[in-house]
């Protein structure tokens, strides 16, 4: 930290993380069994090398270097609270894990100023067989506080959690949303000069949420420094003045945040109009456990699209690929505008029963009623999960696509979307008495 100038908290320079990563060759195919016994003979004989080197043990027959992050550059200024931005895959996480401390760069240096406070996965540094009030103290010490500080914070950290119930319950028996609660309020209230918080915010319920938007916007306002990853546009463009994003492990914008977003968005699948069906390699899906989403595809009951009229139907087909029995399973649909705010969202809750799901290839499908959305761009995003407990796969930006006015239409007004809505007219002063009129126009 010497030489850091009084007012940066946060300086990342030519900052890269390498895994090594291993891949089978001809896994289906025929393989004798000399050549097996060779390969099997060249793996040892690499692993053995790695040990000695005190390098990572990767399987398979060959391994490749696969960059997380490759020439990172930023400052982050005392009290700024900033957004990473950037689509799955992107190095997102891998950030802040290192300006985290929990894992070390493989190339460039990153100089932090200021106690570190950081909430990356659900019950990130708890014990599963402490008791929630014991892990509040143990998280307490983790980030550097003192037995007092702890004391005099905890009551104010129950009360945000709101788990006081179960606070002498080991956190092994609290489902993911009670973890995700009491950690979030653990590490916003034991005052850190940085905070640091990724997408973990999606595991909580919609109430949880807006109170954890409430409290990094008074951690902000105290003059503290934030980091922000999320999926949310409306919560960044709330929380922050700046955004850098994120594309195949580099910084391709830093600025401020509308210009962050705005690029975001229109990084995905490379702008409007382009394609309406969207899958991945295998391996590359949106995934958790016992999940992927193999294929996402938008229809319309009068066109093919991506461009559809305002006026018809239009279809959002998720496909996906359970392995795991999931009870309580949700898949989540969201409309996101050009700008970034959630036009809406729906879920197939309604026509999915209490019971679990048991592995297999399912389909489900989204049907937006004609005359609902504006003519404008638009995102689909997806995501599934257990409501109130637990994320499976987390909020996804798949693609984009755009919705114009019907043949002959007048321009559109403002606004997310433009349902079709009745207006009545009737003449209150006598005249034209009798002259009521019931007509349907475009909101």
């Amino acid at each position: 930290m010497t030489g850091m100038e009084s007012h940066s908290v946060i300086r990342a320079e030519r900052l890269g993380k390498r895994y090594v990563i291993g891949h089978e060759v001809n896994r289906e195919g025929y393989r004798s069994f000399r050549e097996v016994l060779s390969r099997a003979a060249r793996n040892v004989t690499r692993r053995s090398f790695d040990l000695v080197r005190g390098r990572a043990i990767v399987a398979g027959d060959q391994t490749e270097d696969y960059w997380a992050l490759r020439n990172v550059d930023f400052d982050v200024m005392e009290g700024e609270v900033v957004g990473i931005l950037g689509r799955n895959g992107a190095g997102k996480s891998t950030l802040l894990k290192i300006l985290s401390r929990i894992t070390d760069p493989s190339e460039g240096t990153v100089r932090i100023n200021g106690r570190v406070s950081s909430l990356l996965e659900v019950g990130t540094g708890f014990h599963p067989e402490l008791s929630g009030r014991e892990n509040i103290y143990l998280n307490g010490a983790i980030l550097g506080m003192t037995r007092r500080e702890i004391r005099s914070k905890f009551d104010a950290i129950v009360d945000f959690s709101g788990v006081e119930t179960f606070l002498d319950t080991p956190v092994k028996r609290y489902s993911s949303g009670m973890s995700v609660r009491l950690a979030f309020a653990v590490a916003a209230h034991l005052e850190p000069e940085i905070l640091i918080v990724d997408e973990v915010l999606a595991v909580g319920d919609a109430e949880f949420q807006r109170k954890c938007i409430g409290k990094m916007g008074e951690v902000a306002r105290g003059g503290r420094t934030v980091l922000f990853v999320s999926h949310n546009m409306t919560a960044l463009r709330a929380l922050c003045d700046r955004g850098i994003v994120l594309k195949a492990g580099s910084v391709r914008f830093d600025g401020t945040i509308d210009d962050a977003i705005a690029l975001h968005l229109a990084d995905t699948d490379g702008g409007f109009g382009t394609v309406s069906e969207w899958t991945w390699a295998p391996g590359r899906e949106p995934h958790g456990t016992g999940l992927a989403i193999s294929r996402v595809a938008l229809t319309g009951s009068k066109s093919k699209g991506p461009a559809f009229r305002s006026d018809e139907a239009i279809t959002v087909t998720i496909e996906y690929e359970q392995t795991a029995q999931i009870r309580g399973l949700r898949m989540i649909c969201q409309i996101v505008t050009g700008n970034g705010d959630v036009a809406f969202s729906s879920t197939d809750q309604l026509v999915r029963t209490a019971s679990s799901q048991r592995p297999g290839r399912y389909r489900t499908q989204c049907l937006i009623p004609p005359d609902i959305l504006n003519w404008t761009p638009y995102l689909v995003r997806v995501a599934c999960g257990i409501p109130g407990q637990h994320t499976v796969v987390p909020l996804t930006d798949v693609g984009r696509f755009h919705v114009h006015g019907p043949t002959n239409a007048t321009a559109p007004l403002g606004g997310a979307v433009a349902p079709r809505t009745e207006w009545r007219i009737e003449a209150l002063d006598g005249q034209g008495a009798g002259a009521r009129t019931a007509v349907t126009l475009e909101g």
